[in-house]
């Protein structure tokens, strides 16, 4: 169940630990990362869904963008790890000019789209 108090409660810890500077991955892990605050908060897939359409998540995502913009993260504490998605060259270049357009790497835009709520009719099941 979504409740205020809930809604308040992660924003206000997010926006604690937003002041202490963060790198935005360790910022992303405590937040809402697999054993961040949000998903002990929200630990069903429902209540996370609702979570995700509230006005406190997109200021989360938003102090999260900010830390984002404060440039590349040295490897520390968590590793950096890679996937290879494999795309038709016309999406590929789509993305390629998108991030052109948005004055920045394919990579800050792919994750940004990663961090981007996707409803659950949109993605396609293994078979």
């Amino acid at each position: 169940m979504i409740t205020l108090e809930k809604q308040v409660e992660v924003q206000r810890a997010a926006e604690q630990l937003f002041a202490q500077k963060p790198d935005w991955i360790t910022f992303y892990r405590e937040v809402l990362g697999l054993h961040g605050m949000v998903r002990r908060l929200y630990p069903t897939r429902e209540s996370l869904l609702a979570f995700k359409q509230t006005d406190s998540y997109r200021e989360i995502l938003q102090l999260l963008t900010q830390l984002r913009q404060n440039g590349p993260v040295t490897e520390g504490e968590e590793p950096t790890r890679v996937i290879t998605v494999r795309l038709p060259k016309s999406m590929h270049e789509a993305l390629r000019v998108e991030a052109f357009e948005h004055h920045t790497s394919m990579n800050k835009l792919c994750i940004s789209k990663l961090l981007e709520f996707i409803e659950k009719e949109k993605v396609p099941t293994e078979t």
